[in-house]
C-alpha cells in the first residue's frame, strides 16, 4: 500500500475532483457519526466494481476511518471474473472461497485483524446492499448510462475506468488487470486520505 500512497501525485487534477465527490461524502456522513455506506456499480459486478468495492474498504481501514462498509453490484449478475481474483490476490489480498457454482462467494481480507469482505456478483439493488442513504459509485461508463436512476442513493458519483476484460486473452491480459489493481487502489487511498474527521 505504501507504493500506491507514493503514487497520488500521478493521479490526475480530473480524477482528484471527482475523487473529492466521494471524500465529501465520506466527511459529511463521518461529521455526523451516520454509518457510511457505498455501493461500486458495474454492468456485470465481475471486475472494476469488486476491485472498487474491496479497495475502499481497505483504504478506509489503513486510514482509521469507522463507520464504512463498501459493497458492489451490477445492472445484472455475473460473476467475481478469476482474473481479476488472481490480480487482487498478487496484489496481496487473501480471497478465498467459501462457495462454488457459476457465481462463487469469496471473503476477502488485506490482514488477518480485519473484517472479511464478502464478494459475490449480485444486482446493485439486492437485498444485501443497502437500499438507502448510500453513494452510488458507477466504475463503468456503461452502468452509468443504463442505470438512470438509482432508487435510495443519497448521492451518486460518476468515477469510470477503463475495462481490462478488453485484454483478456491477449499477451497483455496480466498487465492489464494489475494496471487497473493499481490505478483503483491509488485513487481509492488518495480519496480517504483527503476525508477530515
Amino acid at each position: 500500500m505504501e507504493a500506491l500512497v507514493k503514487n497520488f501525485n500521478t493521479i490526475p487534477d480530473s480524477r482528484k475532483a471527482i475523487l473529492k465527490q466521494l471524500t465529501d461524502f465520506v466527511g459529511d456522513k463521518l461529521k455526523k457519526n451516520e454509518p457510511i455506506a457505498l455501493i461500486f456499480i458495474c454492468t456485470h459486478n465481475s471486475r472494476r466494481s469488486h476491485i472498487s468495492q474491496i479497495w475502499a474498504q481497505t483504504a478506509a481501514a489503513y486510514y482509521g476511518i469507522g463507520n464504512v462498509v463498501s459493497y458492489s453490484g451490477g445492472t445484472e449478475a455475473t460473476a467475481f471474473n478469476p482474473r481479476a481474483v488472481k490480480a487482487m490476490k498478487d496484489t496481496g489480498f487473501k480471497i478465498i472461497a467459501t462457495s462454488e457454482g457459476t457465481n462463487p462467494v469469496y471473503e476477502v481480507s488485506f490482514s488477518d485483524e480485519a473484517t472479511k469482505i464478502v464478494a459475490f456478483s449480485k444486482k446493485y439493488d439486492s437485498k444485501t446492499n443497502p437500499q438507502k442513504g448510500f453513494a452510488a459509485v458507477m466504475t463503468c461508463s456503461h452502468a452509468d448510462e443504463n442505470c438512470p436512476v438509482v432508487f435510495g442513493m443519497e448521492k451518486r458519483i460518476s468515477l469510470p475506468y477503463n475495462d481490462p476484460k478488453d485484454f483478456d486473452d491477449t499477451p497483455q491480459e496480466a498487465a492489464k488487470y494489475a494496471e487497473r489493481v493499481r490505478e483503483i487502489g491509488t485513487e481509492m487511498l488518495y480519496a480517504f486520505s483527503q476525508v477530515k474527521p
